[in-house]
């Protein structure tokens, strides 16, 4: 498609990337061997076929003109062979095409399987530099280039070349003289292809430029379809949809009519082609610079020499296409992952008699810090939950700072919570305590460890977070809930459900805890979305809870119901809690007030309030948190 439409990209290092996809398939070596040789069979077999019509001719047809009783035997057993090896040639055809098939499907399959292994262990800042459209074409157009390119790219310019080639010698080696006659055709041909050609690839242009434009169109469309009935713009977008519908109908008309007529161009310059040759190599045979078997013969070859060149050139533009979809994919594949030169580990862990802590398989609902010592042995630290801030300074991109200065300390069980303006830098620090991306500046300690000593996977197995956009993936109920920690039973993801106050729900859905969820949870409400996300946290028991936004989906009245199953879940835990609406952080032990990427305030609900400073005028009323 990229290459009917013009749209033919090209690599920056075409041999780099094709010498990688060969070491793909370089895994089905013994496959690609016998594909070789059936490729070699298959052209050379089209090549050799025709040139028995010259002794069929001359030795047969031409000596029985005018006899009678002629043996036929030993023209039978030319046509036997001809049938022998266009035979062979199909065969080896068939063969080499279902052996590709094979091939690429599987090269394809670990293509794929290295692109998405290598995406889990990319850091947050990648996907928040590319967009997921941008992302999933590496799965989708990308891989589909490359797949044609590996399946039918490769082996049709490996036989056409051959066949060109072959072809080309024993045109050469039959009449010299006609051989110029076809090398004149062929470029008045090519000409003509680059011509019309052209033009239907500048329409092709035009009309997936018009393409992407009315595709967005729609797409914005139908997502803001409650706008525009709320505002009476009916009639006003089905105008707009109407202008963005005459243009690609004008570039498509075009793009189609041009590509539609170079066929019949190239099929009545062909025929022009045959009957030009046939009349010279008549005009040979009558001044005896050739025989009629030579002439024959040779007409078959035209006829299997212009075709192969256009389909070089075809496969030329898609394998340079393929080539640089297959680049970005490899790009990707190498990108940098997430670093992490943590050492400590998370443990399930038990007190001896002693009071000291060691390692267990068992579950104890115990966790230590498994912190490697030099002489080979581990020291274990409770997992108790203290988070201490020590003046972090950070920004997403360099010269644009976020949090300044930063210092705040979490003791374990206690509840923090952070509000302020958007923009402030609230999830900053939550992302921050993730290590989804590291400070440059500053330290952040978690019980007495900083988390740069912490596996990453270990540190975030210590931590849940429920984020205000509550995610849902495709499956029943209790696999989403389940999701938080797969090893937990039926009883343990309903406990967690009724601890998040979803059970009530969750036991009005068709078939329960084994509904079915598609499309993000999209037949389930955006509050009991996010009452499954907070189900998932629990089930997950960490002795560290993040609330990002966890209830702004939630009415005020289902918030007062599961307050009472969140105190629960935050009992003995150190909770951050990042909210705009103010009811939910009154009963924290401190409240941090961000501004500009600053602490500018810090307190219980009732000292912040004496203070009547921001927090006041926030609670008040007086100041919006925009």
């Amino acid at each position: 498609m990229a290459r009917r439409m013009g749209l033919v990209r090209k690599p920056k290092d075409a041999k780099k990337t094709l010498r990688r996809i060969l070491s793909y398939m370089g895994k089905f070596k013994w496959q690609l061997s016998v594909v070789i040789v059936c490729i070699i069979l298959s052209a050379s077999a089209n090549v050799a076929g025709n040139y028995l019509l010259k002794p069929v001719i001359n030795d047969y047809i031409v000596p029985f003109i005018g006899q009678k009783d002629v043996d036929l035997s030993g023209f039978i057993r030319m046509l036997s062979m001809m049938a022998g090896i266009y035979l062979a040639g199909a065969f080896s055809t068939y063969l080499y095409q279902r052996m590709m098939l094979s091939i690429s499907t599987k090269t394809l399959k670990n293509v794929r399987t290295d692109l998405f292994s290598a995406m889990q262990g990319l850091p947050i800042k990648f996907f928040d530099t590319h967009t997921h459209g941008e992302l999933m074409s590496r799965f989708t157009n990308d891989t589909d280039s490359m797949r044609e390119m590996v399946g039918q790219g490769i082996p049709q310019f490996i036989s056409s070349f051959i066949s060109v080639t072959g072809v080309f010698v024993m045109m050469v080696v039959l009449s010299p003289q006609l051989t110029v006659l076809v090398l004149l055709m062929l470029a008045i041909m090519l000409f003509v292809v680059k011509k019309v050609g052209g033009k239907s690839g500048f329409y092709f242009k035009k009309q997936a430029k018009a393409l992407g434009e009315i595709n967005g169109y729609i797409e914005e469309m139908i997502e803001g379809q409650k706008v525009v009935k709320v505002f009476s713009r009916e009639e006003r977008i089905k105008q707009d949809f109407d202008k963005l519908n005459a243009q690609l109908c004008h570039a498509a008309t075009n793009a189609h009519s041009f590509a539609n007529i170079l066929m019949p161009i190239m099929g009545n310059l062909s025929y022009l082609h045959y009957a030009l040759t046939a009349v010279a190599g008549g005009m040979l045979v009558i001044s005896g610079g050739a025989d009629l078997g030579t002439v024959g013969s040779f007409l078959q070859y035209t006829r299997s020499f212009s075709q192969p060149i256009t389909q070089i050139s075809q496969q030329f533009n898609s394998i340079l296409t393929a080539l640089a979809g297959a680049e970005r994919i490899f790009a990707v594949i190498d990108e940098e992952p997430e670093p992490d030169s943590g050492t400590v580990t998370l443990v399930r862990a038990k007190r001896t008699a002693d009071g000291d802590l060691i390692e267990t398989e068992e579950r104890t609902g115990l966790w230590a810090w498994k912190r490697p010592m030099p002489d080979g042995s581990a020291n274990y630290i409770e997992v108790r939950g203290d988070v201490r801030f020590c003046d972090v300074t950070f920004g997403y991109e360099e010269n644009k700072t976020v949090l300044k200065n930063i210092s705040l300390y979490a003791e374990p069980g206690q509840k923090i919570a952070f509000v302020g303006s958007t923009g402030a830098g609230k999830t900053t620090i939550t992302n921050l305590i993730n290590r989804f991306y590291d400070v440059p500046d500053g330290k952040i300690m978690y019980d007495g460890i900083p988390i740069t000593e912490i596996k990453k996977p270990d540190l975030r197995r210590s931590l849940s977070m429920v984020l205000q956009d509550a995610h849902l993936f495709t499956g029943t109920v209790r696999d989403n809930i389940r999701y938080g920690r797969l090893d937990a039973t039926d009883e343990e993801v309903e406990k967690a459900a009724r601890l998040a106050n979803a059970h009530t729900f969750i036991m009005h859905l068709p078939q329960g805890y084994d509904t079915v969820l598609t499309g993000d949870g999209g037949n389930l409400s955006q509050g009991q979305r996010q009452l499954l996300s907070i189900a998932r946290a629990a089930v997950a028991d960490p002795p560290v809870l993040i609330l990002d936004e966890a209830t702004s989906s939630i009415d005020t009245r289902t918030e007062a119901l599961i307050e009472r199953g969140m105190d629960k879940l935050m009992a003995g835990r150190t909770v951050f809690v990042i909210a705009h609406r103010l009811s939910t952080v009154r009963n924290s032990n401190a409240i941090m007030v961000l501004e500009n990427g600053k602490i500018i305030e810090r307190g219980d609900h009732e000292s912040l309030l004496k203070e009547k400073g921001k927090y006041y005028q926030l609670y008040t009323g007086l100041f919006e948190l925009t």
